[in-house]
C-alpha cells in the first residue's frame, strides 16, 4: 500500500483577509488517493484543526468527500513525522500557505528526504510556496532547472489578493531557478518533471492526484 503525507496550512488569516486550505485541494487528491488504495495522513505545522478558506465551501458538499475530510479535522504536526514512512509529499493550496510554507525549516528538513530518496514532491495551486528557500544537501535550490507550475501572478491578480501576498509565488520560484509555466487563467494544467509533479491552481486538484497515481503505476 502506498502511504501519502498530506500537508497544509495552519494560517487562517493574511492581514485582514480570513484564509486557509482551500478545500478542494486536500480532498479531491485524498479521494482519488483513498480510492487507489493509497494510505492518506495529513500534518500541518502546529497539528490539530486545518483552517478551511471559507471561500473554497460550497452550499453542498458531495456525498464522495464524506469522511475524506476527516484528516484535516486533526493533523499531526510535520516535526513528529517520519519522512521515511511515506512514498510521497503533496502540498494542498490555499493563500494561508503563502503565509507558514515559504522558507520553514521544517518543511526543509522533510523534504531534503524525499529529494535525497528520489520520491514523489507534489503540490497544487499555493503548495509550491512550500519549495521557497529549499535547497538539497550541495544547497542547490529543490527548483532549480525544475519545470513546474502553480498559482500564477496572473490568477493573483485576477483573484484580488495580490495586494494580501508577501510575494508573488511564480515571480520567487522563477527567481530561484524554476521553469515555471503559466497557462491560461483557472484551466486544468499539471506539470510532471520526473518525480516533482505540480498543478497550477483549484481546477487542477484532480489530475494532480491522478499524474502521481499513473506516476506511481509506472514504477
Amino acid at each position: 500500500m502506498k502511504k501519502m503525507l498530506m500537508v497544509v496550512t495552519n494560517t487562517d488569516q493574511l492581514k485582514d483577509h480570513k484564509t486557509g486550505l482551500w478545500l478542494s485541494e486536500f480532498v479531491e487528491p485524498a479521494t482519488e488517493f483513498k480510492e487507489a488504495g493509497y494510505e492518506v495522513v495529513a500534518a500541518s505545522m502546529k497539528g490539530g484543526r486545518a483552517p478551511i478558506d471559507p471561500n473554497s465551501y460550497s452550499n453542498e458538499l458531495p456525498r464522495v468527500w464524506d469522511g475524506v475530510m476527516e484528516p484535516i479535522h486533526d493533523t499531526t504536526k510535520l516535526s513528529e513525522i517520519n519522512p521515511g514512512d511515506f512514498d510521497g509529499i503533496f502540498f494542498c493550496g490555499g493563500h494561508g500557505t503563502m503565509g507558514d510554507f515559504p522558507n520553514n525549516e521544517t518543511i526543509k528538513q522533510v523534504l531534503r528526504h524525499f529529494i535525497s530518496e528520489n520520491k514523489v514532491i507534489a503540490s497544487v495551486c499555493h503548495g509550491p510556496s512550500a519549495f521557497v528557500g529549499v535547497t538539497d544537501h550541495n544547497d542547490t535550490p529543490l527548483v532549480k532547472g525544475r519545470t513546474i507550475t502553480g498559482f500564477t501572478d496572473e490568477e493573483e491578480k485576477e483573484s484580488g489578493l495580490d495586494s494580501y501576498m508577501p510575494f508573488m509565488l511564480e515571480d520567487q520560484l522563477s527567481e530561484e531557478g524554476a521553469d515555471f509555466v503559466a497557462e491560461e487563467s483557472y484551466k486544468d494544467h499539471v506539470e510532471v518533471d520526473g518525480n516533482l509533479i505540480t498543478g497550477q491552481n483549484p481546477q487542477s486538484s484532480l489530475s494532480t492526484a491522478q499524474a502521481i497515481i499513473k506516476h506511481f503505476d509506472k514504477a
